[in-house]
């Protein structure tokens, strides 16, 4: 029934008529406990928050598959906007980004050009950019893309999917360039002739990659999964992995008292912020998730329409 429900609402979040309905509506009906709002002063205002409780932050501006020129280069133009207002504010964040915002299926060149202009904007103010993983499709031309831009940039990181069964070859390849990853379970429904079906092969070999990746470069865990946090702190014990090597990573509105247990244990905590219009296709990520957080939505449902 969960893997049903699962398949439901990934199917319901590419749907571009439930995003235009979704969009009625704004984030009032339970959207807002995963989106830090819709602009990006909205998003700084929950950063200074979440600096407040000792934790970092990544803002994403949040799109993906744009279909001209003209909304890559926007798009474009909103992530160094974001820079900006970070800058500015003077908040500890940094940004993640996706490259088919950035027209990465329009053109190599394209989404190569925008992202030069994004690391570099972000380097001359000492700020670190990450590039998102998306599905398996771009998950090669993104891994491309990073090492292109990492003969010029060292501000700049990238994340590899645990559910994925080539991602051990590419955490070792990435080993080579001391790549500063984020490594995640992975939250897009792929075949099995890609991706590890079952949660216990994804945590075996999501456990492996934070092994490899703890010997070789800096190390963000995002995950929410506790038995998978603990075992982390295990090896980085084991291991005597000094802090500024590793942080643990999560999202915005999940798993806060976690995060908290996290801060005062003296780690490095970042949480993941999204804004932006275009929240509906990441908010029903997170209700894959976790299924049972429909029931949060459907009860803020049932509020909206008692107080009309």
């Amino acid at each position: 029934m969960e893997s049903m429900m699962r398949r439901i609402l990934l199917g319901v979040g590419r749907s571009p008529a439930a995003g235009r309905l979704a969009r009625r509506y704004g984030l009032k009906l339970g959207a807002s406990r995963f989106v830090a709002g819709r602009t990006v002063e909205e998003a700084i205002e929950a950063v200074r928050g979440l600096n407040a409780a000792g934790k970092l932050a990544t803002l994403d501006h949040l799109g993906e598959f744009v279909s001209d020129r003209e909304e890559a280069a926007a798009s474009a133009q909103m992530c160094i906007r974001t820079l900006d207002v970070i800058r500015a504010s003077g908040v500890q964040a940094n940004l993640s980004l996706k490259l088919t915002s950035l027209g990465l299926d329009l053109g190599e060149d394209i989404c190569l050009g925008h992202m030069r202009r994004i690391v570099s904007h972000a380097a001359d103010a000492g700020h670190f950019v990450r590039i998102d993983m998306e599905d398996y499709a771009h998950c090669q031309p993104t891994l491309e893309l990073y090492r292109e831009l990492r003969r010029s940039y060292d501000n700049v990181g990238v994340v590899i999917q645990a559910y994925l069964r080539r991602a051990p070859a590419d955490v070792r390849e990435l080993g080579e360039l001391q790549a500063n990853m984020r490594l995640v379970k992975g939250a897009y429904k792929e075949p099995e002739s890609v991706a590890y079906p079952r949660k216990a092969d994804v945590d075996r070999q999501f456990l492996e990659l934070i092994r490899l990746q703890l010997s070789q470069g800096y190390t963000a865990i995002a995950t929410h999964d506790r038995e998978i946090i603990d075992r982390s702190l295990e090896l980085i014990r084991e291991h005597e992995i000094a802090s500024d090597r590793y942080e643990f990573q999560m999202l915005y509105g999940i798993g806060e008292d976690i995060q908290d247990a996290l801060v005062q244990e003296g780690h490095r905590v970042r949480v993941y912020v999204p804004f932006g219009e275009d929240w509906f296709g990441y908010f029903m990520r997170r209700l894959a998730e976790r299924p049972a957080n429909v029931a949060f939505i459907l009860k803020n449902m049932r509020r909206a329409r008692g107080s009309r």
